[in-house]
C-alpha cells in the first residue's frame, strides 16, 4: 500500500469547543498566557537552518524589529516560567531566548523556541502552535495511557507544548540502528511491538519514522531504547485503521523487518499482552478523567463522516466487536477501542 494513499493530505486544525474547553479549565491545562501565536507571525525575516551536515533540517530562524523582540522575549520567558515552574518572574533575568524557530510544512507550523539559563547554559525547547482540538485530546490521551507525562498549555488560539527529548526515529533508523547489537535489535524491536500497540489501542495516526523518537536510557551495563510520539495531530482523525498500526508506514519497514527477525511470533503476541494490560491499569488510575475526556470528543467533530464509516467497518472487522459498526462519531469509535480493550483485559484476569 502506497503510503500517500495511506494518509490524507492535509488535516485541517479543529476548534475548541466549549464542552472541552471547561474540561480544560477543570484539569489545569487551560492558563491565560502573555503571548498568542498570531504574536510570532510579525517576522521581519528569517533564514534556513541547517543540521551538522548541512541539510535543510525544514526549519527556518525568523528574526523580528529590536521593539517587537523585546515584547516577545520577555513573553516567551514568562510562558517558559508558567509551563515548567509556578509563573514567578524572578529568574527572568537569567533567561535566555537564544532562538525561534519556524517550520511552515509541518501540518501544526509550529514555532520552536529556545530557552537557556545563563548562569549555567543548560537550555531547553518548548513550541508554540495554533490550538487544534484533535491534537489537544491525543496529548491528553498520550499522558494518561502511555508512560510518559505530558506538559502543555492551552489558552484561546494558542497552544504551549514542551520539548520530548529524543533521538528522531528516521537519524536513529538510518545512522543508530545498523551499529545497535544484536541484543540491543532485539529490545527495541520488543519496544517497536508496543508501540505499535499503544497507537492502535488509543487510535494515534501518522507515526512514520519522523514522528516519534527513540530515547536511550543507560541501566546499569546495558542501554535500553524506548519510543516516544512526539506528534499528536493525526488523533482518531483518519479513516483507514492501518494509519493507527507504525507497523504500515514504509518509513518504519526496517523496524518492522528486525521484528521479524528478531522476535518469534510467541515474543510477539506476549508483548501486545502486556501493553494491552499496562493500559488498561493506566485507563483505571485516571478513570473519571478519561471519561470526563472521552465525553469531550463525543460532543465534539474533529473528522468527516466518510472517515467516521469507513474506520468502524475496518475496525470491526479486525475485532468483530458489534459496538463498532453502531458508532456514529469519531468520539464513540474511541470509547469502544478503549472499552474493547478493557473487557478483554477484565475476561482474561476473572479466569
Amino acid at each position: 500500500m502506497k503510503e500517500e494513499k495511506l494518509i490524507s493530505k492535509k488535516k485541517p486544525a479543529f476548534p475548541v469547543n466549549q464542552t472541552l474547553d471547561n474540561y480544560l479549565s477543570e484539569y489545569k491545562r487551560k492558563i491565560k498566557i502573555p503571548i498568542f501565536y498570531e504574536d510570532l507571525l510579525r517576522v521581519q525575516g528569517s533564514v534556513i537552518v541547517h543540521d551538522k551536515d548541512g541539510k535543510d533540517t525544514l526549519w527556518e530562524r525568523v528574526y523580528y524589529s529590536e521593539f517587537d523582540r523585546k515584547e516577545i522575549d520577555l513573553s516567551l520567558k514568562k510562558i517558559y516560567n508558567i509551563l515548567h515552574s509556578d509563573g514567578n518572574e524572578k529568574n527572568i533575568q537569567y533567561l535566555n531566548i537564544d532562538a525561534i524557530d519556524y517550520c511552515m510544512f509541518a501540518n501544526s507550523k509550529p514555532f520552536r523556541v529556545k530557552v537557556r539559563n545563563i548562569l549555567n547554559d543548560n537550555y531547553t525547547y518548548f513550541y508554540v502552535k495554533k490550538t487544534d482540538a484533535s491534537r489537544i485530546y491525543g496529548l491528553e490521551l498520550e499522558h494518561m495511557l502511555s508512560p510518559y507525562n505530558l506538559n502543555f498549555l492551552v489558552y484561546k488560539n494558542t497552544l504551549i507544548e514542551e520539548h520530548i527529548a529524543g533521538i528522531p526515529g528516521d537519524t536513529f533508523i538510518k545512522d543508530l540502528l545498523p551499529k545497535c547489537s544484536e541484543s540491543e535489535k532485539s529490545q527495541i524491536a520488543k519496544e517497536f511491538v508496543k508501540f505499535n500497540e499503544r497507537c492502535m489501542m488509543r487510535l494515534l495516526g501518522d507515526m512514520r519514522s519522523y514522528n516519534y523518537v527513540i530515547v536511550p536510557v543507560h541501566d546499569f551495563d546495558h542501554v535500553v531504547y524506548k519510543i516516544r510520539s512526539i506528534d499528536f495531530g493525526q488523533q482518531s482523525y483518519e479513516g483507514k485503521f492501518n494509519v493507527y498500526r507504525p507497523q504500515y508506514s514504509k518509513e518504519n519497514n526496517p523496524m518492522v523487518s528486525m521484528v521479524r527477525a528478531k522476535l518469534q511470533d510467541r515474543s510477539i503476541e506476549q508483548y501486545m499482552v502486556e501493553e494491552r494490560s499496562i493500559m488498561v491499569k493506566r485507563m483505571l488510575s485516571f478513570d473519571d478523567r478519561i471519561t470526563a475526556l472521552i465525553n469531550c470528543v463525543k460532543k465534539d467533530t474533529i473528522s468527516t463522516a466518510d472517515r467516521i464509516t469507513t474506520l468502524k467497518n475496518q475496525i470491526f472487522n479486525f475485532t468483530k466487536d458489534i459496538q463498532f459498526k453502531k458508532s456514529s462519531s469519531m468520539g464513540e469509535i474511541l470509547e469502544t477501542a478503549l472499552a474493547y480493550v478493557k473487557r478483554n483485559y477484565e475476561d482474561v484476569t476473572s479466569i
